[in-house]
């Protein structure tokens, strides 16, 4: 039950993902989260980083897709302006919406990978559809009032893989 929660990778952040470091590995597609992942949960707008580091994947062919689960209104906003698609409400850890974003973007399961910030919802989601998962550091240091629950279960989780000899990605994530 645990290995679900151990992702594929860990990087310290979205920017460390290159076309290169995807190429590598038979990536063309990449789902991933919003909040604390892209961006703090509370920035309405992708920063001037962000928006080049979408521009680089569109120039490499490497199609992103962001699969939320904020309301449709946050999510828009955010992936409109910038032309990236997108799935909100995605009620990750569920595998709906994973699967949605696969098939929207006409790869097979082992050309996606999944990055995200929380093992509850981004990398046990992956993993249960058999997806690559990256996990990355949370861009914030404060979170909506859900994810800070999710940190706690994160938290008990992490020390009991650590305990096992299971973490294998850095201490302060």
């Amino acid at each position: 039950m645990y290995s679900y929660f151990i992702p594929s990778e860990f990087v310290r952040s979205i920017f460390h993902i290159t076309p290169d470091f995807l190429k590598e590995k038979g990536v063309k597609a990449v789902i991933t989260d919003l909040d604390n992942t892209l961006v703090e949960w509370d920035r309405p707008n992708a920063t001037p980083k962000l928006i080049e580091w979408f521009a680089v994947m569109k120039a490499a062919g490497i199609q992103v897709t962001i699969v939320s689960n904020n309301n449709e209104f946050r999510v828009k906003s955010f992936a409109d302006p910038l032309g990236i698609s997108f799935i909100s409400n995605a009620r990750k850890p569920l595998g709906k919406a994973f699967k949605q974003a696969v098939k929207k973007m006409n790869v097979n399961r082992d050309e996606v990978v999944v990055i995200g910030d929380q093992l509850l919802t981004d990398v046990f989601g992956g993993n249960r559809q058999k997806l690559h998962t990256i996990l990355v550091i949370p861009v914030a240091n404060s979170d909506g009032f859900i994810t800070k629950f999710n940190r706690i279960v994160e938290r008990r989780i992490f020390s009991y893989l650590d305990k096992k000899g299971q973490v294998t990605w850095e201490e302060e994530v």
